[in-house]
């Protein structure tokens, strides 16, 4: 009886010890709450702004480029099933033209397939080395398949492979997998010409909305909005 008592004060001193390491280790954590900047770079003001918001983006994506912004042209897209599940995830925005923000993927995919769905969308763009960031919202329209092409067919060898070998959004059993089909189809294609797989291919975003976004001390940013109308674009300031 006498070393069952005593092994359990040795456990409880050692659950104790645990105990004490663990709330030390807490502390020494910083909260969440107490992670905080002050956004104090710039201003965004309406009468500095271009009429049309297509040439403001390109002209922050430049400033965001001069910057050394790490893949500035990176956006997250949200998507949203038929009946309204949302998903995101961050891919490339690979051309910027009058009509809209262009970007590349397989139609397979969880995104393509909600696109295809459900054609709607909204982008991010967040640059906060810079202090600021821009949403987009809009109706999306599958690229022709010519656009599709020319994209492709400029892509680097090892990508087209890429797009051949993932089945995007799909199980895998392993890893090994994966390179199993990149090693075939690398096989496959050989010196030959890769042309694109048909389920593969580009989408334009077509803007309603595009808001700038610039960060601004004590939370009260600086939030510019354009609305698309019928007669063209309109310039909103909202509350932050």
């Amino acid at each position: 009886m006498a070393y069952i008592c005593i092994a359990t004060r040795d456990v409880d001193r050692q659950l104790k010890v645990i105990g004490l390491l663990y709330q030390k280790k807490r502390s020494q954590m910083k909260k969440l709450f107490e992670f905080r900047e002050e956004y104090t770079t710039g201003e965004l003001n309406e009468t500095e702004v271009k009429a049309n918001p297509m040439e403001q983006f390109q002209q922050w994506l430049q400033a965001a480029i001069d910057s050394g912004v790490p893949e500035a042209n990176a956006m997250t897209i949200a998507t949203c099933t038929a009946s309204g599940k949302p998903s995101a995830r961050v891919v490339l925005l690979k051309e910027i033209n009058k009509n809209g923000f262009v970007f590349f993927t397989n139609y397979l995919s969880r995104k393509g397939r909600e696109l295809l769905e459900n054609p709607f969308a909204a982008l991010v763009f967040d640059w906060h080395s810079i202090e600021r960031q821009i949403r987009v919202e809009g109706r999306v329209e599958k690229l022709s398949t010519l656009d599709s092409d020319v994209y492709f067919n400029e892509r680097p060898r090892e990508a087209q492979i890429g797009a051949w070998a993932s089945p995007q959004s799909k199980i895998l059993g392993s890893r090994e997998e994966l390179e199993q089909r990149q090693a075939s189809f690398e096989k496959k294609f050989n010196d030959l010409e890769i042309f694109r797989p048909s389920y593969w291919g580009g989408f334009i975003l077509l803007p309603t909305t595009i808001e700038f976004w610039q960060g601004r001390p004590g939370r009260l940013h600086d939030r510019l909005v354009y609305y698309r109308t019928e007669e063209g674009w309109t310039l909103h300031r909202l509350a932050p």
